[in-house]
């Protein structure tokens, strides 16, 4: 089976893109390749499965604000699954740059969807599901824990959640008008080897590292659902065989949690990331940013109803996964 996967050069993208090609199936990847943070960092990634799986793996630069090389790669790669990971990241970046959120997450998303439409229509026997990335941002300061997919999620406390939230109502208006079988995963805190330079696991443990003090929001008082990426992947392609369907009442198109269902104290996660490393964290205690949420804790008993499966790699053994790549990683990139 052949799978399309949007932001192949990213994080997640990559990790999905990696544990398909060693099942042997064939993906072709897009990603724009933009400077949000280190391009040799993702070309690394992009090296690394081009070396894996060889002719199974195609790559294109696209930007998917470009609608009209969006849908020449869709139609030469002919997906009978497309997983959309590509996005905008980060809660605080949008605080600096909106215009780059409205970019890849609205007009993006929604080129998607077209594209998606108008490939369904052509090959309705070849296109199976279209599953897409959301996040744990949207539950924004929900005070209700864990955070069940049912929650009132209409009142985001960042542009980065609130694009997701309106990528998931878009896709859900597609859903119903033409009957297009969607699934939006909702990640909770996801870390592990090759992850972003701007989140926590990178920052920290460089900090760490560097005997550089650790900004630590809220005096430390965060709680996050931290969610292993193999934990990410693996729900995401049990989902991606999961299709929905179509009732008398809703359009083939649902929504899941993907977390630990485990939330740490954003303290004790620091902590444990010090002594796998085997240094004492420096902390800068700080005030609580506007973009922050307490707490992020996912109900994950959906999706154990619907796949029979849920994320279990605890925090530690996580975290050691992540501190074996990054420390020789960093040391050579600081060389």
């Amino acid at each position: 089976m052949t799978y399309l996967i949007t932001g192949a050069a990213g994080f997640i993208g990559a990790a999905l893109a990696e544990k398909l090609l060693r099942d042997g199936k064939t993906v072709y990847g897009l990603d724009n390749l933009n400077d949000y943070y280190s391009v040799a960092l993702k070309q690394e990634r992009i090296e690394q499965l081009q070396q894996l799986g060889g002719d199974r793996f195609i790559f294109r630069k696209v930007d998917l604000a470009n609608y009209t090389q969006l849908l020449e790669y869709v139609g030469e790669s002919q997906p009978a699954v497309i997983l959309h990971m590509a996005a905008q990241a980060s809660v605080r970046h949008a605080l600096k740059n909106p215009q780059a959120y409205c970019h890849s997450n609205l007009v993006g998303h929604f080129n998607m969807l077209e594209v998606c439409r108008q490939y369904q229509e052509q090959h309705p026997k070849k296109f199976k599901h279209f599953v897409y990335a959301s996040t744990s941002s949207i539950y924004g300061g929900n005070e209700k824990t864990p955070f069940e997919e049912t929650d009132d999620v209409s009142r985001p406390v960042s542009l980065y959640a609130a694009t997701k939230r309106a990528d998931e109502l878009m896709t859900y208006t597609y859903s119903h008008t033409f009957n297009l079988p969607a699934t939006a995963v909702r990640f909770f805190t996801v870390y592990g080897p090759w992850g972003r330079p701007d989140m926590s696991p990178w920052l920290f443990a460089s900090a760490i590292l560097d005997n550089r003090p650790i900004p630590v929001f809220n005096h430390g008082d965060l709680w996050r659902d931290f969610t292993y990426v193999d934990d990410i992947v693996e729900g995401v392609i049990r989902l991606s065989d999961h299709i929905p369907q179509k009732t008398e009442k809703n359009p083939p198109h649902e929504i899941y949690n993907i977390g630990n269902n485990q939330p740490i104290k954003l303290l004790d996660y620091i902590q444990k990331m010090g002594k796998i490393l085997g240094k004492e964290p420096i902390l800068d205690l700080q005030e609580w940013p506007p973009t922050e949420v307490y707490k992020t804790y996912a109900d994950t008993s959906k999706l154990e109803t619907a796949i029979g499966w849920k994320p279990s790699t605890s925090l530690e053994s996580g975290l050691q996964k992540f501190a074996d790549w990054f420390v020789p990683y960093y040391t050579q990139q600081k060389s």
